[in-house]
C-alpha cells in the first residue's frame, strides 16, 4: 500500500501500543563481555549492583528473554504521549529535490520534550515498587534530568540531579523544568561530593563532563545511608530495553503504510535513543533483512569512530562498573559543544558490540554542519530540533542527497529524539556566526586512554 500524499503522519491507536519491550541480548552475534566490579576486579554479580539499582532492573540488565512485558501501570502512563507519530518529511524531501522518502519518529511530543521519559517512568516505577525514596542521577543537556524529574513527580520520589556545568550554564531553562517537577539540581562538579571536590581541586574552572557527573550521582547514592538509588539515562542494557518501544512502534507504522526503511539513523551519545529506535530493525538485519543502520556522533567526541573497543570505567572517579565498550577514556573531558547529551566518553556495550561486529555503521560530524541541518529542518518541517537530534538530521539529509545523485528512491528513517525549544541560545549563537567546530583532541584522548584499566 502506497502512502497517501495527504497522510503525512502515520499514527497508531493506543490499543496498538507495544505491550512488551524488545531485549536484543539473545540475538546479539556473540555474548557481551562481562562487566567488572571496580572495587574487586572480579566479574560483576547482580548482588554487586543492588546498592545502585532495584533488583527488577538488574534482572532486566542480564535477561536473555527476547521480550519483556511492560507493566499495565506503565502502559497507562505511556498513554500520556504514546504512541508517537511517524512523520513523512515531504517538505524536506521537496527542498532537497531527492527521490528518497524521509520519515522521522517524533519523540519530542513527550512531556519532557524527548525520548528520555520512556525509561525514566519505567525506572521510577521499579524503584518505587522496591521502596526507594530518592533517586540520584547525572544529566548532560538536561533532557534526561528533566525526564527523571517528571517521572519522580509521578511516583512521589525525591530526585537529585548533577548537571554538567557547561550545560547548566548554557541551558538554564532545563534546570527550571527539573525544579518545577520537584527535583534538586546542582552544577557538576560540585563541592558536595568527594569526587566533585577532587575535580575542583585539579581544575576550579572545570566545565564538567558526564563521567564526572556520574561519579557524583553514584557517590551520593552509595553514601546516602539507604532508600536512595542511582538512575542512569543511557548506556545500560535495561535503559535501551525500555527505549525499544520507539522502534517497535515505528515498525508497526511502516507496516501500516506498506513501507520499510533502507536506512535507519540515530544520533548517539550513550546509545539509548539510537538503540531504542534501531534495535528492532537490527533484529531484522540479523535475520537477513538488507538495511543500513547508522549511528551519528559529534566530531568533538568521536567515541565509536576514533575510540578503541576496550574495558573502561563508566565514570571519572572509577566507581561505576568497568565495561567493554568503545571509549575515549574515563577522564576525557570533551569540548563544550551544545549537543550536551552526546558528550559521554563511552558507548553502550550493546551498541559497541554491534559496531565491532560491523552490524551497524558510525559516522562523526562537525558542529557547524549539524546546526545547518537543524535550520533546514526547522524551515521545512516547522519543528526546531535539539542539537543532539540535528546530528541524525544531518546524516539523513546527506543520505537523501546521495539518492539525488544516483536516482535511487530509498526510504530513510531517523529518530527525532527531542525538540530544541530550550536550546535556542545555541541556535542564536549559530545564526550570529559564533558556533565553531572543535578539532578531534587526539593528544588529550591519547593521554586519557593510557589510563584504561587492566582487565584479564
Amino acid at each position: 500500500m502506497a502512502l497517501d500524499n495527504n497522510e503525512k503522519k502515520i499514527l497508531l491507536s493506543e490499543k496498538d501500543m507495544p505491550k512488551q519491550w524488545y531485549n536484543i541480548n539473545p540475538d546479539l552475534p556473540k555474548p557481551l563481555d562481562p562487566p567488572i566490579n571496580p572495587q574487586t576486579g572480579k566479574v560483576l554479580s547482580p548482588d554487586d549492583l543492588a546498592i545502585l539499582f532495584p533488583m527488577e532492573l538488574i534482572m532486566q540488565e542480564v535477561s536473555m528473554d527476547r521480550f519483556i512485558d511492560i507493566p499495565k501501570e506503565l502502559i497507562e502512563i505511556y498513554k500520556m504521549w504514546r504512541p508517537t507519530p511517524l512523520v513523512r518529511a515531504e517538505r524536506l524531501e521537496k527542498f532537497l529535490g531527492t527521490p528518497a522518502k524521509i520519515y522521522y519518529k517524533n519523540e519530542s511530543v513527550s512531556p519532557a520534550g524527548s525520548h528520555k521519559p520512556n525509561t525514566a517512568v519505567a525506572q521510577a516505577y521499579y524503584n518505587k515498587k522496591e521502596g526507594t525514596k530518592r533517586l540520584t542521577t547525572e544529566t548532560g543537556a538536561g533532557q534526561w534530568g528533566s525526564a527523571l524529574a517528571f517521572a519522580g513527580n509521578l511516583f512521589d520520589l525525591d530526585v537529585t540531579v548533577y548537571m554538567v556545568k557547561v550545560s547548566y550554564n548554557q541551558k538554564p531553562y532545563r534546570k527550571t523544568m527539573m525544579r518545577m517537577w520537584g527535583a534538586n539540581v546542582f552544577a557538576s562538579p560540585t563541592d558536595k561530593t568527594e569526587s566533585g571536590r577532587a575535580i575542583l581541586a585539579q581544575d576550579p574552572n572545570s566545565p564538567g563532563s558526564l563521567g564526572i557527573a556520574i561519579s557524583e550521582a553514584v557517590e551520593d547514592a552509595v553514601k546516602s545511608g539507604g532508600h536512595t538509588k542511582y538512575s542512569l539515562g543511557s548506556v545500560l542494557n535495561h535503559v535501551i530495553l525500555h527505549q525499544t518501544i520507539i522502534g517497535l512502534e515505528a515498525k508497526k507504522q511502516f507496516e501500516k503504510v506498506g513501507d520499510y526503511p533502507d536506512i535507519v539513523i540515530g544520533c548517539v551519545g550513550g546509545g539509548s535513543n539510537f538503540g531504542g529506535f534501531s534495535f528492532p530493525f537490527v533484529h531484522d538485519k540479523l535475520k537477513g533483512q538488507k538495511i543500513r543502520i547508522i549511528a551519528v556522533e559529534p566530531d568533538a567526541c568521536p567515541t565509536l569512530t576514533k575510540g578503541p573497543f576496550a574495558y573502561d570505567y563508566g565514570d571519572t572517579a572509577k566507581m561505576a562498573p568497568i565495561v567493554k565498550m568503545y571509549t575515549l577514556g574515563h577522564d576525557f573531558v570533551p569540548a563544550g559543544i551544545h549537543a550536551g547529551g552526546l558528550r559521554y566518553h563511552g558507548m553502550a556495550p550493546q551498541v559497541s558490540l554491534l559496531k565491532n561486529e560491523n552490524i551497524i555503521e558510525a559516522v562523526a560530524v562537525p558542529q557547524t554542519t549539524v546546526f545547518e541541518a537543524g535550520i533546514i529542518f526547522a524551515k521545512t518541517e516547522g519543528i526546531i530540533p535539539a542539537p543532539e537530534t540535528t546530528h541524525a538530521i544531518r546524516v539523513a539529509i546527506d543520505e537523501a542527497l546521495k539518492c539525488k545523485e544516483t536516482g535511487e528512491a530509498k526510504t530513510i528513517a531517523f529518530n527525532f529524539s527531542g525538540h530544541g525549544h530550550l536550546d535556542l541560545g545555541a541556535f542564536e549563537a549559530y545564526l550570529d556566526g559564533k558556533i565553531v567546530d572543535y578539532e578531534y583532541p587526539e593528544e588529550k584522548i591519547k593521554e586519557s586512554l593510557e589510563k584504561l584499566p587492566k582487565v584479564g
